[in-house]
């Protein structure tokens, strides 16, 4: 996967150039920064993102070149959520639910990848790969490159996440955060460039479908030791909430907040 990704990206502009698209509601396009229509201050990234399930009602749309980028990714996006479909049952019976609470709360599921390709810069310390952001996901599984530039904020500073060979990294997303009724946290995470090498990452985003509705696990309220911390609200308007604030804050799921009052 890793492969294909970096032959992606190492081809001629004109072919990469044929899926590119400042449209974010397209599902298979190029693009740079995050959302070039609102970003102020560009990211030093370009990407391919792509939605890829159900694979056949996308598969078509994805990039022709290289040849074997279509079998491969398929292969890939296949396996990978096999991967996230058990660990959402291993967070379900980890929350007291059943196993397939969670699953059941995403509607009919959806599931994206990025291959986001960082070029050495410059001048890194003018920018970065990604700000700070948390992922809109239920949860994210990334595949990395042995370049490091992924951090974590913990303990009130970043924290270097070195690359470790054949592994993945799994972020929690703000829908399990507000399904579990917090007990688990959105994972504010952001990716920094260095002069010398391009580092290349692909991660794999899975999602409530657009038609859900989100909110915390009943079996998780208790009205006087653990009220919910969310309203319930369709999946729909977090999405647009998501894309409209250019990563200009860590997360959006401050709208999304029970009233206390």
């Amino acid at each position: 996967m890793l492969a294909v990704a970096r032959e992606f990206f190492h081809q001629p502009e004109s072919e990469r150039m044929k899926h590119y698209s400042a449209d974010s509601t397209k599902t298979t396009r190029v693009s740079t920064s995050f959302n070039v229509s609102t970003d102020k201050i560009l990211n030093w990234r370009d990407y391919l993102r792509l939605h890829c399930f159900p694979i056949q009602d996308f598969i078509n749309e994805w990039p022709e070149n290289p040849v074997s980028f279509k079998e491969i990714t398929a292969e890939y996006a296949t396996s990978v959520r096999a991967l996230v479909l058990r660990l959402l049952e291993a967070i379900s019976e980890s929350l007291g639910l059943e196993r397939d609470h969670i699953s059941n709360r995403l509607g009919t599921h959806a599931q994206h990848m990025a291959f986001n390709y960082y070029p050495p810069c410059p001048e890194p310390e003018l920018t970065y790969g990604l700000p700070g952001h948390k992922d809109p996901t239920a949860i994210t599984v990334l595949l990395q490159d042995q370049v490091s530039g992924l951090q974590v904020f913990k303990d009130d500073e970043w924290v270097a996440v070195y690359p470790i060979p054949n592994t993945f990294i799994v972020n929690i997303g703000d829908q399990m955060q507000v399904i579990s009724n917090e007990r688990y946290k959105s994972v504010l995470h952001r990716a920094v460039v260095n002069t010398e090498k391009e580092r290349l990452s692909i991660p794999t985003f899975y999602f409530p479908s657009t038609d859900a509705v989100i909110s915390p696990a009943q079996e998780l309220i208790d009205g006087q030791t653990s009220p919910a911390v969310y309203k319930s609200f369709p999946f729909v308007e977090y999405w647009d909430k998501f894309w409209d604030r250019s990563l200009a804050t860590a997360s959006c799921l401050d709208a999304f907040r029970a009233s206390t009052t």
